[in-house]
């Protein structure tokens, strides 16, 4: 008997678990965006940090030679935002 009420507890949980869920309403945001692109219609632009407003001396990546990415934060050498790939 107590194999039948234990069966029974885990179908119900099963059947709760695989419901169907309303999707959100709104795509959550799993990121932080440390800068924007201040030409993003050129192939390597520049990024102005929300930090301080400063711009990256860089356009490209030094690691992989590609466009920066504004979700990467900077490292700063001299006072200077760096950014990355």
């Amino acid at each position: 008997m107590q194999y039948h009420r234990f069966v029974t507890i885990i179908a119900a949980a099963a059947a709760l678990a695989c419901a169907k869920k309303e999707p959100p309403s709104e795509p959550v945001k799993n990121y932080v965006a440390y800068g924007e692109y201040i030409a993003p219609e050129d192939s390597f632009p520049k990024i102005r940090y929300y930090e301080g407003g400063l711009v990256a001396p860089n356009d490209r990546c030094a690691v992989r030679k590609v466009r920066l990415n504004t979700k990467m934060p900077p490292v700063y050498v001299n006072g200077r935002p760096i950014g990355f790939c």
